[in-house]
């Protein structure tokens, strides 16, 4: 006779699986993930419901002018606000891991932690997925990204001297005269009201202003613009200049980018009412499945003229 033989996923083997995973989530939690672009770049709003089919929000502007009266007018001048409501639609995504019935005992008999290597992975595939979602969109769901969204004014850069407008044969008077009218586009378009704090440009120009000095002196080019800029003259605070990959060819053209914009949550949003969490552990035939799934609605840029392109650096 033979004796009976337990199930494979015995009770032994799940139970240590079960505590594996909490110690591989807590590390995977943990780790951070330092050449991410999008948390440094766009301001991410999780306060959706987790199952929300859409995100609604409203831009609005005003349109009125305050005037002399009689004292005993009627006629008062009244201010007229215009309001439209946008839907942001929020789509199902995920990224999961596994272990076979295999690494899991044998990591049970020599009393060893499961590897973490395919959660991190699956934690990192989330994160790039945002990160390019929200820099250069998702064109299966008709998703548009900081790079390339549409209605934002756009402006090809002028020749320099040496009869060409890329920063690699400018002066840096040009380079320099080529940021501050970028940065002053937005505010003189929106009548004073928006200046732009951001400066985005690709990895390339990001070295030229780093290389590139101030003629007769050693100051960088990128020194000297952080000190005399538009924006910092006229409010004090510093211009945040960062460099973004795919700027280099995101123009017209597949030219290079230059992008302006104020970092306000006002301005342009992430829409991520769920992020990235691990489901229960199933099992299916030989294998310790681990779902991980996120509900992801994509960049709104809400104020349009707050941000600008400048192609052709």
């Amino acid at each position: 006779m033979f004796k009976n033989r337990m199930n494979v996923h015995d009770a032994d083997t799940l139970g240590f699986l079960q505590s594996q995973l909490s110690h591989v989530e807590s590390q995977v939690y943990a780790k951070q993930y330092p050449d991410i672009q999008y948390q440094n770049l766009v301001p991410v709003d999780l306060t959706a419901n987790d199952w929300a089919a859409s995100v609604t929000f409203y831009s609005s502007d005003a349109v009125g002018e305050a005037k002399f009266i009689s004292g005993n007018g009627s006629d008062i001048p009244r201010v007229n606000l215009s309001r439209n409501q946008y839907q942001s639609e929020v789509h199902m995504a995920g990224i999961g891991y596994s272990y076979t019935l295999e690494e899991v005992n044998r990591a049970r008999i020599m009393g060893i932690n499961l590897p973490a290597d395919d959660a991190i992975a699956a934690r990192r595939a989330y994160e790039e997925f945002v990160d390019v979602a929200l820099l250069s969109g998702k064109s299966e769901k008709s998703m548009s990204g900081l790079m390339n969204y549409p209605g934002i004014s756009t402006s090809v850069a002028v020749n320099g001297a040496a009869g060409t407008a890329t920063w690699s044969t400018k002066t840096a008077d040009e380079v320099l005269l080529d940021v501050n009218n970028h940065l002053a586009g937005v505010w003189i378009d929106s009548l004073s009201v928006e200046m732009a704090d951001t400066l985005l440009i690709s990895d390339q120009a990001y070295v030229q202003l780093g290389n590139k000095r101030i003629p007769n002196t050693d100051v960088t080019l990128m020194r000297y613009i952080m000190e005399n800029n538009i924006y910092t003259m006229r409010t004090k605070r510093p211009l945040t200049i960062q460099s973004v990959r795919g700027l280099a060819t995101a123009g017209a053209g597949s030219t290079e980018r230059m992008i302006a914009y104020r970092r306000d949550p006002e301005i342009l949003k992430a829409h991520i009412p769920m992020l990235h969490q691990f489901l229960a552990m199933q099992i299916i035939g030989m294998e310790y499945i681990t779902p991980g799934i996120f509900r992801f609605g994509g960049l709104d840029i809400r104020r349009p003229g707050s941000v600008r392109y400048l192609d052709g650096i």
